[in-house]
């Protein structure tokens, strides 16, 4: 007797196996349309697989949650990327693959009942939003013709407030911790 997580698995992989087929069927048939633009579709659809799985076998699946959401939005980044034809956002893709694993913990502790994994998502996805607008900002400054000039008179003005704030010449703090040691002898 084969258990439910066995059937969900064939149905999952049989529905991969039709949903490929009949991509490929499609692309015999229908020469004249430009299948580089939905392409990602497939791949937003294996992410929905995923999620179907964990609806079909239950609570104890819930963590199905998390690869649906990365790979699922990775497909979604791969349209936008793909529409807008603006590739240079690759270079930091990587931050918002975090944010979708936090969505995929969020969604596990939603699904799941636990009120902890939907706070530990809420935090992986805004460590995630920070980043992407660090690392987006810097990217964009960089890769842009604007940007190539204020990103080092940003450079330069962080580098001064850094060094000025440091030096005590603001009202800053001074560095305390060589205050704070007692004399010896």
């Amino acid at each position: 007797m084969q258990t439910n997580r066995s059937n969900v698995g064939a149905l999952v992989g049989g529905a991969v196996m039709i949903a490929f087929g009949f991509l490929a069927l499609a692309g015999q048939v229908f020469r004249g349309v430009n299948w580089g633009f939905l392409w990602p579709f497939t791949v937003i659809g294996l992410g929905a697989l995923f999620f179907v799985a964990m609806f079909a076998s239950g609570k104890q699946a819930a963590a199905l949650a998390i690869p649906g959401s990365i790979v699922g939005g990775i497909g979604l980044v791969l349209l936008f990327q793909n529409i807008t034809q603006h590739w240079e956002s690759m270079s930091y893709f990587w931050t918002v693959i975090i944010m979708f694993v936090g969505v995929g913990i969020y969604i596990m502790g939603l699904y799941g009942g636990d009120a902890g994994q939907k706070q530990s998502g809420a935090r992986v996805i805004k460590i995630g939003l920070i980043l992407f607008v660090i690392f987006g900002t810097f990217f964009e400054m960089i890769f842009s013709s604007f940007g190539n000039m204020l990103f080092p008179i940003l450079l330069i003005l962080l580098g001064g407030w850094l060094v000025l704030s440091r030096s005590g010449l603001f009202g800053g703090k001074k560095n305390e911790s060589t205050d704070s040691i007692p004399p010896v002898g």
